[in-house]
């Protein structure tokens, strides 16, 4: 399971020019899920994620996390983390978990998240064709990978 997190003032997901999730201060989370994905890693990356020292406190450090802070979160599934592009031009997507697999471990993350922030995330819509908008705080870019623990 990989995960792209940005640490942002706040960020949307609009589909059919619609908003269908919005939040001020807090993470936007972009989820790749593998075939080999399990409880397992969903535990162990929204641990991480929840804890990550990234938003600043009275001094200005990065030293607190989304909890911390009281901040929000969204949670995009994405696919395309999973691009393998050593070949040719065309990216390839073998490592993608199909949506009979990925499907519920998304929902589970999404779910998981909630009972650790103690209060409902964001979502996008799996499948859909969105529009995520974000205001990227710092910038804060962080990748992780439930298989490279020490990524």
């Amino acid at each position: 399971m990989r995960v792209v997190i940005q640490r942002v003032s706040k960020a949307s997901v609009g589909i059919n020019n619609k908003t269908h999730s919005a939040i001020k201060q807090g993470l936007l989370i972009l989820l790749g899920v593998e075939n080999e994905d399990s409880q397992q890693d969903i535990d162990w990356l929204v641990k991480k994620i929840t804890q990550l020292r990234i938003f600043n406190d009275e001094n200005g450090v990065m030293n607190l996390s989304v909890k911390d802070i009281g901040g929000e979160a969204i949670v995009v599934s994405q696919f395309t983390l999973h691009a393998s592009t050593k070949k040719g031009n065309r990216p390839s997507y073998i490592n993608a978990a199909k949506p009979e697999i990925s499907v519920p471990l998304y929902e589970k993350f999404i779910k998981t998240m909630e009972g650790a922030m103690g209060k409902k995330v964001g979502t996008g819509q799996f499948g859909a064709m969105m529009d995520v908008a974000l205001n990227n705080d710092g910038p804060v870019t962080i990748i992780m990978d439930s298989k490279s623990k020490d990524f």
